[in-house]
């Protein structure tokens, strides 16, 4: 596979490892066909990452427009930084400000839940992109990378393919000295279509009746401490830590490495391997709100495997809709 960020504008989709195989020994042309099977996903697969230096580039060659969108989903919780105001104060030249909190059912009781085709298509239009559009997202957050996963998977479960994370965001963007503007971009309207892609988004309903069929693995993105309701989840108002039974914790920081990238394919097998969570089996992912959820899908996707559904409603809703038998906390106890 090649690495993120290989290939222009137009080369996302990245090529298999094989080649034809003619004039090789039988013996070797039966190993490529062996792995045949391991490769052939990633012939398929959209490239996830982009590289500073490949975003850098196209950004200084002029590629950025109808056919390159680059978005910062930056995301902080109130009272800490503001996520707006930072943008307009320096961003990656040509990027516009993906705001969430617009972007959203408000509606909802729940947290971050997603918007409706309609409003999503409409909101993405606005900001110049279109079904035909390569766009690159990234965030503002310490840890390199928080909210862009789950501005890429929106776009995905919205039916839109060519999208991408940009590594190590905008903290490596800054620390690698590349430009950065304060001029907001214009970009002219674009018509999108979206089309819900209900195979990777789960609902309420779904994940209760997954805990009799067990069809689906379950995954929680958060920290261990809020997993085993040991920590309080932050800023929440009568919200306890806890858990959906029968999930596995892998919490997302463990993806990032401590410079804020991606961990390597190899790396981020090896952590799903040692939860026992196969990859060759279907997934859910779930968190709080269905943010960092995103990572795991980001993570799983990476190692070829793109069908990870991601709980929209997470523990937000899990908490307060679902059976008491059903949630597994040590909070209640510690605190009685």
């Amino acid at each position: 596979m090649v690495q993120a960020g290989q290939g222009g504008v137009g080369s996302g989709f990245e090529p298999a490892n094989f080649s034809s195989g003619q004039g090789q020994a039988p013996g070797r042309r039966r190993g490529r066909v062996m792995r045949r099977a391991e490769t052939m996903v990633h012939q398929v697969l959209y490239r996830a990452l982009v590289s500073t230096k490949w975003l850098a580039e196209s950004v200084r060659a002029g590629k950025l427009g109808p056919g390159l969108r680059v978005l910062d989903a930056s995301w902080y919780s109130p009272g800490t930084r503001e996520a707006r105001k930072e943008y307009l104060e320096r961003h990656v030249p040509g990027a516009s400000f993906f705001d969430i909190e617009e972007c959203r059912n408000t509606e909802s009781p729940y947290e971050m839940m997603l918007p409706s085709e309609a409003h999503f298509a409409d909101y993405v239009g606005r900001l110049g992109i279109s079904n035909q559009t390569h766009v690159v997202v990234y965030d503002g957050d310490n840890l390199g990378c928080f909210y862009a996963p789950r501005v890429w998977w929106m776009f995905r479960v919205f039916g839109h393919r060519t999208v991408s994370v940009l590594n190590g965001g905008f903290r490596n963007w800054l620390k690698e000295g590349l430009p950065v503007t304060s001029e907001p971009s214009r970009p002219e309207p674009a018509v999108f279509k979206a089309t819900l892609d209900r195979s990777l988004l789960k609902t309420y309903e779904q994940v209760l009746e997954n805990l009799e069929s067990k069809r689906f693995q379950l995954v929680d993105s958060r920290s261990q401490g809020r997993y085993l309701g040991t920590e309080p989840e932050p800023d929440a108002v009568g919200l306890d830590p806890g858990h959906i039974r029968g999930s596995v914790n892998m919490p997302f920081m463990d993806f990032l490495t401590a410079d804020g990238f991606e961990k390597t394919p190899e790396e981020l097998r090896a952590m799903f391997e040692a939860k026992k969570v196969n990859l060759a089996q279907p997934l859910i992912a779930t968190c709080r709100k269905g943010v960092t959820a995103c990572h795991i899908a980001l993570a799983a996707y990476l190692c070829g495997k793109p069908d990870v559904a991601v709980y929209d409603g997470s523990w937000s809703e899990w908490f307060r809709r679902a059976p008491p038998e059903t949630r597994v906390s040590q909070w209640k106890r510690e605190k009685a």
